[in-house]
C-alpha cells in the first residue's frame, strides 16, 4: 500500500544510483556467481554520502544480479545513459489496467519500458532462470519471450516491493483496436463481464474464436518466421518446466484507423506525429520473429511501427503486436498443490512429467493452426468471379 508516487520516486532514485555505480565498474564477462549477487543500498530521507536527500520515507533499494542484467541490456543495445534517461528523467506513468495478477504496471514516459511489480516467488524464480535465460539469449536474441532488463526490490516500512523492468509490447502511440490473451485452451477461456466493461478489455481464446473465426492471415514468410520463433520459445519454456504462459496479441486495424481519422477529420491533428521508434534492439514484434526473414528485406519495418503486417478475413490491413507473457508463474510452485490432489485421481507420475510439454504443444498448435494462418495464394480469375468474393491478397 505504499503510495504510488513514493514508490515511483524510490524506483527512480534506486535505478539512478545502481546504474551509475555499475558504470564505474569495468566491463567483463558474466561469471556464474554474477547471477546470485544482490546489492543493497540504504536511502535515508536526509541523504547520505552515497545517496541524495529525498522527500519520501527512508527506504532500502536492492539490485539483483547487476552485472548479468547489464549484459542483457547491452545485448539489446540499451546504453546505460538511455536506460537512465528513459526510466528516470520524467515521472513514470501508472497504467490503470493491472493484470489479473494484481500487479502494478508503470510505463516509462518514452514508451520504451514497462515496470511491473512481481511477487516474491516470481522474483525468486526469475533469479533461478537467469543462467538459462543468459544461455538462451546468447543463442537466440530474437525471441517473443519477455526481455528482462532489471530486477529490483524497494524495502520500505517493513514491506518488500519487487519490480522487474521489461520491454513494452504495446506502444501507446499506436491505437490498439483489439487485445487477446491466448493460451490455446478453451476451458473457461472467455473474458469476464467485468473485463468486458473496461475501455480496453483483454479478451481470451473463446472470444478470439468467436470474433476472428478464420484467424489472422500472414504472408507466408512471416507466418513461417512466427511459428519457428514460437517453437523455439516453447522449447525453452518447457525446459524450465514453465506453463500457463500466454501469447498477448494486440491488433491495430490500419483501415479502421483511417476511417476513424476521416470521421474525426481535422479535429485532432496531434495523432499525425510519427511515433518514435523503440530504441531497444529486437524489442518490436517484427524484430522478434524476423530471424532469417530479413534477407532481401522482406518487408520494410519503418512504416509498420514495429507491428507484424497481417489481414483479417475481410481483407483489412492489420498490424499485430505480440509477445509471450506470464512466464514467471512457475509450474513447480503454483501447480504443486493442484497436482497432489490430481495425482490421487490419476497416476501422478505421468501427469507431472507431461504437463509442460503438453502445454507447449497445445499452445503452438493453437497459434499456428487457429490463430495465425498463411494468406491463401490468389485464386485464378475465373474462380474469383464465380465465388464473387475476393480472397485477401498479399500486401
Amino acid at each position: 500500500q505504499t503510495t504510488s508516487s513514493a514508490l515511483k520516486g524510490a524506483i527512480q532514485l534506486g535505478i539512478t544510483h545502481t546504474v551509475g555505480s555499475l558504470s564505474t565498474k569495468p566491463e567483463r564477462d558474466v561469471l556464474m556467481q554474477d547471477f546470485y549477487v544482490v546489492e543493497s543500498i540504504f536511502f535515508p530521507s536526509e541523504g547520505s554520502n552515497l545517496t541524495p536527500a529525498h522527500h519520501y520515507n527512508d527506504f532500502r533499494f536492492k539490485t539483483y544480479a547487476p552485472v548479468a542484467f547489464r549484459y542483457f541490456r547491452e545485448l539489446f543495445g540499451i546504453r546505460p545513459d538511455d536506460y537512465l534517461y528513459s526510466l528516470c528523467s520524467e515521472p513514470l506513468i501508472e497504467l490503470s489496467n493491472s493484470g489479473a495478477s494484481g500487479s502494478l504496471f508503470y510505463v516509462s514516459s518514452d514508451d520504451e519500458f514497462i515496470i511491473k511489480t512481481v511477487q516474491h516467488k516470481e522474483a525468486e524464480f526469475l533469479q533461478k532462470l537467469l543462467p538459462g535465460y543468459y544461455m538462451n539469449l546468447n543463442q537466440n536474441p530474437r525471441t517473443l519471450l519477455p526481455k528482462f532488463y532489471g530486477l529490483y526490490c524497494v524495502q520500505a516500512g517493513g514491506k518488500n516491493i519487487r519490480i522487474v523492468v521489461m520491454n513494452n509490447l504495446l506502444p501507446r502511440s499506436v491505437k490498439m483496436h483489439l487485445k487477446y490473451d491466448l493460451k490455446g485452451s478453451t476451458y473457461k477461456r472467455r473474458a469476464s463481464q467485468k473485463e468486458r466493461e473496461k475501455v480496453f478489455p483483454t479478451y481470451k481464446d473463446l472470444d478470439f474464436m468467436q470474433d476472428i473465426p478464420d484467424g489472422l492471415f500472414l504472408d507466408s514468410d512471416m507466418y513461417n518466421a512466427l511459428c519457428k520463433t514460437l517453437q523455439r520459445d516453447c522449447l525453452v519454456l518447457q525446459s524450465f518446466k514453465i506453463m500457463d504462459y500466454s501469447l498477448l496479441v494486440a491488433i491495430h486495424n490500419i483501415d479502421l484507423a483511417q476511417r476513424e481519422h476521416a470521421m474525426a477529420d481535422g479535429t485532432s491533428q496531434a495523432d499525425t506525429r510519427r511515433p518514435a521508434a523503440q530504441k531497444a534492439l529486437y524489442s518490436t514484434a517484427m524484430e522478434s520473429i524476423q530471424g532469417e526473414a530479413r534477407r532481401g528485406g522482406t518487408i520494410e519495418t519503418d512504416d509498420q511501427m514495429g507491428g507484424i503486417p497481417a489481414r483479417n478475413a475481410k481483407g483489412e490491413r492489420l498490424l499485430l503486436y505480440i509477445g509471450i507473457i506470464d512466464v514467471l508463474q512457475s509450474y513447480r510452485f503454483v501447480k504443486k498443490l493442484e497436482h497432489s490432489w490430481k495425482a490421487l485421481v490419476h497416476d501422478g507420475d505421468t501427469v507431472s512429467v507431461h504437463r509442460p510439454s503438453f502445454y507447449a504443444e497445445r499452445f503452438q498448435r493453437f497459434m499456428c493452426n487457429t490463430a495465425f494462418k498463411k494468406i491463401p495464394l490468389k485464386p485464378s480469375p475465373s474462380k474469383k468471379s464465380r465465388s464473387g468474393t475476393a480472397v485477401p491478397r498479399r500486401s
